[in-house]
């Protein structure tokens, strides 16, 4: 019997001189270096929470000591999702200059370090994941157990299918302008079925139990009533969030992990993977449908009606403004810059706290609010 061939050796890496990476970043592309690793962030840049221009004036520069800080020290899991974006080595002697002036120790130490990647970085290998991403991940999960909750908090940069049926799979998927499609007519025709009702003069609170001291809702109630019911939404977003998508299903129960997965671990899994940022209208419907239900039997039908179409646009705001977190650019300093970046925290680092999207009031009272961060003034 012949003997089995020997595995090719494994590759080298690449290596680049300092005029390579000058000239393609030159040309529009987003080299940057730690050590003597080389990253192509060219296709990131847009997404950086700090915004595009932070990372454009680093292009082309040794970023080793802004991973660390200040003004904001990167997480382990990002200090792993740059692996991803991995593409070789400088050449020896041609290390690139730090983006910004940093204490000389301290650069010396990183030029004279070997090409190894940052011990706390741990990359995702397709070929040898606890998963096989050549196959629907929705029916794998539940078989890691108590592998499962570091797995699918440690984010990757790469689409996620969840069926094996082209059918499903597309109604797992949607693209953020159809929420807006579908549900604003909604609430623009609600919102004028509400306010015609109040006019009638019909509407009264507690007629259900007298009628000598029920409450009369007058039509020009109706904004405040609006504004209640995207008050109401904010409550509702946040504990949703907390307590339905950031359950910690049981390692032992197969099912828990798989409606984990398919309701929030997927999108923690694969935080950019844009066609799984909003929610699909077929699903939604049957949980808008619900909640909808309840304030029917809890308040007189218009009141209901009225403070469900408020809580309807305050959901479809939540959608649109998580998208613009993972996709937009906000200025900095903004309210949207601040919550883009906390937002992010949440995904990368404190996966237990910052349940709050579109605000962070809720964090607050509840005491899930993430720290800000600090370092020590240095001499």
């Amino acid at each position: 019997m012949a003997a089995a061939p020997a595995p090719a050796p494994a590759a080298s890496p690449r290596s680049f001189s300092a005029a390579e990476v000058r000239a393609r970043c030159a040309q529009g592309a987003c080299l940057v270096s730690c050590r003597r690793r080389l990253y192509d962030l060219s296709g990131f840049v847009r997404l950086h929470p700090g915004g595009e221009q932070l990372l454009r004036r680093r292009a082309g520069t040794d970023v080793s000591a802004a991973l660390d800080g200040p003004p904001h020290r990167h997480s382990d899991n990002a200090r792993r999702w740059l692996e991803q974006y991995y593409v070789g080595e400088m050449e020896p002697g041609e290390e690139q200059s730090p983006a910004k002036p940093v204490d000389e120790q301290a650069v010396g130490a990183a030029t004279q370090a070997s090409a190894q990647m940052d011990p706390r970085c741990k990359t995702v290998d397709v070929e040898k994941d606890l998963v096989d991403w050549q196959k629907p991940l929705l029916w794998q999960v539940g078989y890691l157990g108590e592998r499962y909750d570091e797995w699918v908090h440690q984010p990757v940069d790469r689409p996620i299918r969840l069926f094996h049926s082209d059918f499903f799979e597309s109604l797992s998927k949607t693209a953020w302008y159809v929420v807006f499609m579908v549900w604003t007519p909604v609430v623009l025709y609600l919102s004028w079925v509400s306010y015609t009702s109040l006019a009638q003069g019909n509407t009264r609170l507690f007629s259900s139990f007298t009628t000598e001291y029920s409450i009369p809702i007058h039509k020009y109630y109706f904004p405040f009533i609006f504004l209640l019911g995207m008050f109401l939404w904010s409550l509702l977003e946040y504990l949703i969030h907390r307590f339905v998508f950031h359950m910690k299903p049981p390692a032992s129960n197969y099912y828990l992990i798989t409606l984990h997965f398919l309701l929030h671990g997927q999108h923690h899994k694969s935080p950019f993977d844009s066609s799984r940022l909003v929610f699909p209208p077929v699903p939604a419907s049957l949980v808008i449908g619900f909640f909808y239900g309840i304030l029917q039997l809890l308040l007189p039908e218009v009141l209901g009606l009225s403070v469900f179409v408020g809580g309807l646009c305050g959901y479809v705001v939540y959608d649109m403004m998580h998208y613009y977190l993972h996709y937009g650019s906000p200025k900095k300093g903004t309210y949207l810059y601040g919550l883009k970046a906390y937002h992010v925290k949440h995904h990368f680092e404190h996966q237990k706290s910052g349940f709050g999207i579109t605000t962070r009031f809720w964090d607050h009272p509840f005491g899930t609010l993430i720290p800000e961060e600090t370092f020590e003034k240095k001499d």
